[in-house]
C-alpha cells in the first residue's frame, strides 16, 4: 500500500474502534461526552465514519480511556520475535532450532540421552560452539577426549573429526551454534 492508503486504511478503522471501546467500557455517548469535552453527535459521527478523527478530538479520547493513541488508530503490525521450535528427533537426541532461516549461524537446543555415549566421529565443513546447559557432556575432538560440566563451552573447526555426546551419568541439555567455515563466535563484553 501506498502511504496515503495506509492513512486512509487506519482512519477508517478508527470509528469502529471507538464504537466496541465504548461498548465495552459500558459508556453511554453522554458519558463519554462529559468525560471528554466533545458533544455527543461528534462522537457519533466519528463512531460511524462520518467525521474524519483528528488529533483535536483523539487525545481526550485515548485519556478518557487510558489507552495508547496507537490502541486507537492501529499502530503498526508488530512481527512477534518468538521463534516456535519444532522437536525432532537426530540420532536418538532431541533438536529444537533456535534460529530462523536463512542466516549463515544456525542455533540449536539439543537434549543428549544417557545412552548416546559411544563415540561416532564425523567431520564437516563449518565451525560450532557449544555450550552446556546442564548434566555431563562429553567431546572427543581429534585426539583429545574430555567432560565439560554445566556452564561450560567449547568452539572448534568441524573439519577436525569430533563427536559429543552423554558421559553415560545422565541426559544433557546443550546450546549449539554451527556457522560456516571460518566463521567464529564473537562475544563481546562491556570493559570492567
Amino acid at each position: 500500500m501506498a502511504p496515503i492508503d495506509d492513512i486512509a486504511f487506519a482512519l477508517a478503522g478508527v470509528g469502529p474502534r471507538l464504537k466496541r471501546l465504548r461498548s465495552q467500557r459500558g459508556l453511554s455517548l453522554s458519558a463519554l461526552s462529559e468525560l471528554t469535552g466533545i458533544s455527543k453527535s461528534t462522537l457519533s459521527r466519528l463512531e460511524v465514519g462520518q467525521r474524519r478523527p483528528s488529533l483535536e478530538l483523539l487525545l481526550p479520547i485515548v485519556r478518557a480511556y487510558r489507552i495508547p493513541l496507537d490502541e486507537l488508530i492501529g499502530g503498526p503490525e508488530v512481527a512477534d520475535p518468538r521463534i516456535r521450535p519444532t522437536p525432532r528427533r537426530v540420532d536418538g537426541s532431541v533438536v529444537l532450532a533456535l534460529t530462523r532461516q536463512p542466516s549463515p549461524l544456525h542455533t540449536f537446543k539439543t537434549i543428549i540421552p544417557p545412552d548416546r555415549s559411544t563415540p561416532e566421529l564425523c567431520t564437516h565443513e563449518g565451525y560450532e560452539w557449544l555450550y552446556v546447559v546442564s548434566g555431563r557432556l562429553r567431546l572427543v575432538l581429534a585426539e583429545q577426549d574430555m567432560v565439560l560440566e554445566a556452564g561450560e563451552a567449547a568452539e572448534f573447526d568441524t573439519r577436525l573429526p569430533h563427536w559429543f555426546g552423554s558421559t553415560g551419568d545422565g541426559a544433557v541439555e546443550v546450546l549449539n551454534i554451527l556457522g560456516p567455515q571460518g566463521e567464529r563466535i564473537h562475544m563481546r563484553v562491556k570493559p570492567e
